[in-house]
């Protein structure tokens, strides 16, 4: 499989872990120092994603257009569209949230994969309940 096809089974993997809050499977994607979420390092990272999806309803990460870049033969670089989709539960299971943007991603080979360094989501359309959005209750 080329370097391209792994980093975006990678990118495809996390978007899957994060729909089945397999947090086991999105911290063996997460390179030690990652940023991403509004945080730093991969515990943290994970901690801010269960801040905001364990108290969700039902998600959908449907990622596309992808663009694939490697700056070194050990690094790439990523941007994909993501529009996600957050339904609500408990007393917000009426409610829904969704999300379009852009995925701009930074990958690092760690032995034979490749794991997530940096993430940020450049939202262009929100529309819903930001609500939606919580821990467990």
């Amino acid at each position: 499989m080329s370097a391209r096809s792994q980093v975006l089974e990678a990118l495809a993997d996390f978007a899957r872990g994060t729909d089945a809050r397999d947090w086991v499977t999105l911290r063996g994607l997460l390179a030690d120092d990652v940023r991403g979420y509004g945080t730093d390092g991969a515990e943290q990272v994970i901690a801010q994603m269960r801040a905001h999806l364990d108290g969700c309803g039902p998600t959908q990460h449907l990622l596309g257009n992808h663009r694939v870049s490697f700056t070194g033969e050990d690094k790439a670089r990523t941007w994909s569209y993501g529009r996600v989709m957050h339904l609500g539960a408990g007393d917000k299971a009426s409610k829904t949230l969704e999300l379009f943007g852009e995925y701009d991603d930074t990958w690092v080979r760690k032995g034979t994969g490749w794991v997530l360094h940096r993430r940020s989501f450049e939202i262009s359309i929100s529309l819903g309940d930001w609500g939606v959005l919580r821990k467990a209750q």
